[in-house]
């Protein structure tokens, strides 16, 4: 018998662990085999990949904001109405992005974690298990927008505008409804974009268009409602 002992796990630069590959084997016992499934191998050119389509989204987007500090994305929310959004760079080292957004009690901040190519929100709750993840940050966004999210995501554990002592866990629950986004300033969507939103909103597959092919791969670039 072989007695496999799991490999290390690795931090990706800006993002949570990934797994790496198992690369620890303690000596041989008996000549009967290893029995276990083969484990997730870690791809950096896929976290590459990934994360670089990712950052191009966010910056056709208008509304990623960038290195802005938290003080400054619940400012900028503050006057507007419930649901207004916005994704920032994070100012924790452990996460790339973060998502502000205007709730019932004010502006507040939820983390978005990365992990395995996927990106998914980072909360406290007890529905955490059950969250969803998604390929890009704009896919998950619109998940958020829309009906067909699932009811155990609506309510969330965050980052609420009074200090974490002074509450309890369902004074820090919000429910996470995403409406509207809010473009960074000087930074308004072109018209060709906007009309590309137009067209993916009334769509639902916008690549069998009679268009064009320039304007396909326009379209496909920025498959996204919002």
């Amino acid at each position: 018998m072989i007695l496999c002992v799991p490999g290390p796990r690795a931090l990706l630069p800006g993002a949570l662990s990934t797994d790496v590959p198992q690369g620890m084997r303690a000596g041989t016992v008996h000549s009967t085999p290893c029995l276990q499934s083969t484990p997730p191998v870690w791809d950096p050119a896929k976290d590459l990949r990934a994360i670089a389509s990712n950052f191009c989204y966010l910056e056709n987007s208008g509304w990623y904001w960038g290195a802005v500090t938290a003080a400054q994305a619940h400012a900028a929310l503050q006057e507007a109405s419930e649901g207004a959004f916005l994704v920032r760079d994070s100012s924790h080292p452990m996460y790339m992005l973060t998502l502000s957004v205007r709730t019932a009690r004010g502006p507040t901040s939820i983390r978005i974690q990365y992990s395995g190519a996927r990106f998914l929100l980072d909360s406290s709750s007890p529905a955490r298990p059950s969250l969803s993840s998604f390929p890009s940050v704009p896919s998950l966004v619109q998940h958020y927008m829309g009906p067909e999210r699932k009811a155990e995501e609506g309510k969330l554990e965050v980052e609420a505008p009074s200090k974490p002592s002074q509450q309890t866990a369902q004074e820090a629950s919000v429910v996470l409804k995403l409406k509207r986004a809010v473009y960074k300033p000087q930074g308004l969507p072109s018209l060709q974009h906007l009309t590309r939103l137009i067209i993916n909103r009334h769509s639902d597959c916008p690549d069998q268009l009679p268009l064009p092919r320039p304007l396909l791969r326009y379209i496909q670039d920025y498959p996204f409602k919002v």
